[in-house]
């Protein structure tokens, strides 16, 4: 009960404060939970929309946990936009406490077909490409193809559109500056990695990077299962640093965000060097504040590819 009450304190402390902000501003209020919707959604509204990001920076989405503010934040918005309900498993109890009268609810990958990941201990056995694997469950992090970010970006745009169609040419000339630089990059991605002299990609963390790896041909091995608090076992930090020899890899990835502990055990184990790959999911309250875009996130891991597969 005392709970309860506390709750419903907070509440009335909050609301009025959110209702004074949306009275500030007749822009469109964009509510997104990860950081490439943030940012695409940031690009397409461009001046006439104010978006924020529901994760707190520095934050990893797999362990955010929604408060009770937060669902007053989005149903004071315009539009609330998350990725699949894989990725952000949390936003079902967000989107049951929505107004759906006022509130446009946009799953920015809707239409993206899920790639299976291992699941388990059950990775890659040292055989076979990115999603050629048993059974395991599906990978969520779809927007590291970025054929799929183009796909994202579709969506946000046909959210506004729907949400403002006056404006319209407005959004879909953003939307098309956006496409058109997330193609360039994908075009430069697929022409750097044609001609890696490796191509595995070993990677110390969670599976994170399936998508990425099959739509450049690369063959994804990573320490722990989608989970991002798995924890591989010794036999299979035994069996990725046999394959580091093997292979004759020079590098082990690891992400931002989580430990890299195991990364930097492979490393250690093997002579080899660790470099970073970022899955974007989210960024540093520095960089959120430089202003910091997907695109660039993106860039830099294509220099560490590069470096990574020679």
């Amino acid at each position: 009960m005392k709970r309860i009450l506390m709750v419903l304190l907070l509440l009335t402390l909050v609301i009025p404060a959110c209702m004074r902000e949306e009275q500030k501003s007749d822009k469109i209020q964009v509510v997104t939970t990860l950081f490439p919707l943030y940012d695409f959604a940031k690009r397409i509204g461009g001046e006439k929309a104010e978006v924020s990001m529901l994760l707190p920076p520095g934050v990893e989405p797999h362990s955010f946990e929604p408060r009770p503010e937060n669902v007053v934040r989005v149903n004071r918005a315009d539009l609330f936009i998350y990725t699949n309900p894989l990725m952000e498993p949390w936003a079902a109890g967000i989107i049951a406490g929505i107004d759906r009268g006022k509130v446009v609810i946009v799953e920015g990958g809707k239409g993206i077909a899920l790639m299976q990941a291992p699941g388990g201990d059950s990775h890659d056995r040292d055989h076979g490409h990115a999603g050629e694997r048993d059974q395991g469950t599906a990978d969520p992090h779809v927007w590291l193809d970025l054929d799929n970010a183009r796909h994202i970006a579709g969506n946000i745009l046909a959210a506004f559109v729907t949400r403002d169609p006056a404006n319209k040419a407005y959004y879909q000339q953003n939307a098309d500056k956006l496409t058109a630089e997330l193609a360039a990059l994908d075009e430069r991605f697929r022409q750097t990695l044609e001609i890696s002299p490796k191509k595995v990609l070993l990677h110390g963390g969670h599976y994170a990077f399936g998508y990425l790896a099959k739509r450049y041909g690369l063959r994804y091995i990573s320490a722990s299962a989608v989970n991002a608090d798995a924890e591989p076992t010794p036999a299979k930090l035994a069996e990725l640093v046999q394959l580091m020899r093997r292979e004759r890899l020079n590098y082990v990835y690891t992400e931002e965000l989580l430990s890299p502990r195991v990364a930097e055990t492979i490393a250690r184990e093997t002579g080899a060097k660790v470099l970073m790959l970022r899955a974007g999911h989210n960024v540093t309250k520095e960089e959120l504040e430089r202003g910091v875009s997907f695109m660039a996130i993106m860039e830099d891991n294509l220099q560490n590819l590069k470096t990574g597969l020679q």
